[in-house]
This record gives structure tokens, C-alpha cells and sequence, in this order.
């Protein structure tokens, strides 16, 4: 990875440091169901408090209507959350003007980032109002850094000094190591319920692993390509042709069993099946139980597991079983995982596995980009910055 300027190479003693997290976590009734990412950014808030810092913090919650405060979508529940964790003062505000420091707050939390007009656009006047507010901007929002707006790439162009935290760092150097130097033999899960919006993914890892396994609706058009009978599953008939050069790069460890429904709800009665003899009132919903070990043999073996969706409706106890069962292989096993995305989180934490991932990415947008190899817009500025600091310098 090109190089950029990290926070920990800066004296931060005395300076207003602006922080852009990705604290887009769940909220329910005004309580927090999932802290993940808010303890994946502790390290870097903590890091800026002890190196004598005036912090100020920023992040997008939610998909709010731009330009209009909606107090469902404030940030100040998250506010609330860390003031807990880290045992100090912060003070919420919709300002941007340099009042904002009169406070005698620890931390200044700007409200949530899509409030603001102009935000999603990358409006020059809001990427200016915010690195105004500093002397230095950290970004350090990898599931954000995919996107090209003023909170995560405006303000990095127009920031005095703009450079990367400690968790963007880790996330780009944990994602590297296992698409260039992977242990062997590569496995990689990629669950979901659409193949188009996993294509470039799927053909970009076609190249890297030893196998790959597909899971949910992107399963169900790998069967139709071999031309298995799949019911009234999901799949994409327009896609069956990528499907099968896909199956000509790598192999695919399609299911030869599955778990079956008549209709996708919570009731619905699951019955096991070969693939052979899926009718057409049927919908797949799961990996069989046959198909469920032979995968979890195979990564109990890898050396390197990277894991982006379920294999089944997991959220229905009776078609958890797919997925539940290639958690606990995981858990059991002594590769090196990486683990991203929204489902795949949700996954982890029903099984209770969390402390056997080797590493959990807070991005999902960006985690997928990362793997098919596009740059993402936050960290390319952060890189252009560092070259013109270099040659400046």
C-alpha cells in the first residue's frame, strides 16, 4: 500500500485533532444493540486524549433526510456511550464556528455528519467549514472511506495536516496481508442474496483463493448454472453465464443438500433435500446438514479464512443451521479469519464466536471494495496528501 501519514507520527500536544469514526451502529428505544464499532474507535479517541489533544469528533448515523436535524438519528446516544466508556465530558453540537471551544469539555462531538447539507456531495463549503475547526484531521473511518464526501475526503483535501488513525491503518494493513501473502491453502465465504452486487468480488477472489464457497441467493444461481433445479429460490438468470466462468477459475463448494421452505417467513416448515429433487414450490434457505460438515472440515484445514455474509436465512432458527455450523468450524480452527460485513457480524455474535475471529472489520461497503481491489476515495487523498507533504517537505 502507497504510503500515508499516520496520527502516531504526530505531536498532537495542544492541537484541535478532528476525528472522523464510523459509529453507524444500531440503535433501538435510544439504546446502543451493538458497541462493536464504537470499541473499535476507543484506542484512537484514547490515543489523541492522552497526547494532550482537544478532541473533536465526527461520524454519520443512520440515512437521515441530508440537511434536516431528525433527533431519531441524533448522535447523542453514541455521545452518552463513550462519555461512559472513557469517563469524560463531551459536549454535542449542530456548530461549526469556532464558539464550539469555549466549552470546557473533554471531547466535542459534532452531530451526525448527514444533517448537514452537502455532505453526500462533497460540498467544498462544508469540507472547508469542517477543516477549519482544525489543526490536524484523523480519518479513521474505514467503513466510511469508501465514500467520497465532505466528512470523510473534503475535509482531508482542505485540512491543514490530514492523516489516517490507528484503526484505518490496521484495517488496510490486515486486509493487505491476507490478499497478498495469505497462509494456504484460502478459503473465502461470500454469502448474500444478490450475485450482481457481489460480482467483482466473487471474480477478484476467484483468482486469489484455493476455494470459495457461496452462500444465500448467490448459491442458488451457481446451482441453476450447473443446471440444478432450485424451485422458486432467489437467484439471477442474467448472471448464470458469469457464474460458470466464475467455476472455471476457482473451485466452488456448492451445496449437495439444502434446507427448504415453501414461503420466506419465520414459520415456514424446513425440510431437508438433495439438490436433486427441489420442486418447484420450494425456496432454499439453507446449506444441509451433510454439505454444512463438508464445509466445516474444509476450514477447520485453511490457513487463511476470509468471511463476508452467511451461508442461510440464519435469522430463522430452523435455517440456522448452515451458518451455525461453519461458525463453530471457524471458532475451532487455527487459521487466520478476517471477518466484515453487517450479516456477518450478526452471525458472529449469535453464535458467540467473536473472540475466535482473528480480526472483524468494521467496514462492509469498504471492505468489499478494499478486496476487489478499487481504491477507496479517503484513503487515496490521504495518499495524495502525503505525497505533496513529501515533495514539500
Amino acid at each position: 500500500m502507497e504510503k500515508i501519514l499516520q496520527m502516531t507520527d504526530l505531536e498532537l500536544q495542544g492541537k484541535r485533532v478532528l476525528i472522523r469514526e464510523d459509529l453507524n451502529v444500531p440503535i433501538k428505544n435510544g439504546i446502543i444493540t451493538s458497541d462493536a464499532r464504537i470499541l473499535a474507535a476507543i484506542p484512537t479517541i484514547e490515543y489523541a486524549l492522552k497526547a494532550g489533544a482537544r478532541v473533536i469528533l465526527m461520524s454519520h448515523l443512520g440515512r437521515p433526510i441530508e440537511g434536516n436535524f431528525n433527533e431519531q438519528y441524533s448522535i447523542k446516544p453514541i455521545a452518552r456511550y463513550i462519555q461512559e466508556l472513557l469517563k469524560v465530558n463531551i459536549t454535542v453540537t449542530s456548530d461549526r464556528e469556532e464558539k464550539i471551544f469555549n466549552c470546557d469539555s473533554d471531547i466535542i462531538f459534532l452531530e451526525n455528519v448527514r444533517f448537514n447539507e452537502g455532505e453526500k456531495t462533497n460540498s467544498q463549503s462544508l469540507s472547508k467549514s469542517y477543516a477549519s475547526l482544525c489543526d490536524i484531521f484523523v480519518m479513521d473511518a474505514f467503513g466510511a472511506a469508501h465514500r467520497s464526501q465532505a466528512s470523510t475526503y473534503g475535509v482531508a483535501k482542505y485540512a491543514p495536516i490530514s492523516c489516517a488513525g490507528p484503526l484505518l491503518v490496521r484495517e488496510l494493513n490486515v486486509l493487505d496481508k491476507i490478499l497478498k501473502q495469505p497462509a494456504r491453502p484460502m478459503v473465502a465465504i461470500v454469502g448474500g442474496s444478490k450475485v450482481s452486487s457481489k460480482l467483482a468480488v466473487l471474480k477478484k477472489l476467484a483468482d486469489k483463493v484455493d476455494q470459495l464457497i457461496v452462500g444465500g441467493g448467490i448459491a442458488n444461481t451457481f446451482l441453476a448454472a450447473k443446471g440444478l433445479p432450485i424451485g422458486s429460490s432467489l437467484f439471477e438468470h442474467n448472471l448464470i453465464a458469469e457464474a460458470k466462468e466464475i467455476m472455471l477459475k476457482t473451485e466452488i463448494l456448492l451445496p449437495t443438500d439444502v434446507i427448504v421452505g415453501k414461503e420466506f417467513c419465520e414459520s415456514t416448515i424446513a425440510t431437508i433435500k438433495s439438490v436433486n429433487e427441489i420442486s418447484s414450490k420450494d425456496m432454499i434457505f439453507d446449506f444441509g446438514p451433510i454439505s454444512a460438515k463438508k464445509l466445516a472440515n474444509i476450514l477447520v484445514s485453511s490457513g487463511t479464512i476470509l468471511w463476508n455474509g452467511p451461508i442461510g436465512v440464519f435469522e430463522f432458527d430452523q435455517f440456522q443451521g448452515g451458518t451455525k455450523t461453519i461458525a463453530e468450524a471457524i471458532a475451532h480452527s487455527n487459521s487466520y479469519t478476517v471477518a466484515g460485513g453487517g450479516d456477518t457480524l450478526a452471525a458472529i455474535d449469535k453464535f458467540g464466536i467473536i473472540d475466535k475471529i482473528s480480526y472483524i472489520s468494521t467496514g462492509g461497503g469498504a471492505f468489499l471494495e478494499y478486496v476487489e481491489g478499487k481504491t477507496l476515495p479517503a484513503v487515496e487523498i490521504l495518499q495524495s496528501r502525503f505525497r505533496t507533504r513529501s515533495i514539500s517537505g
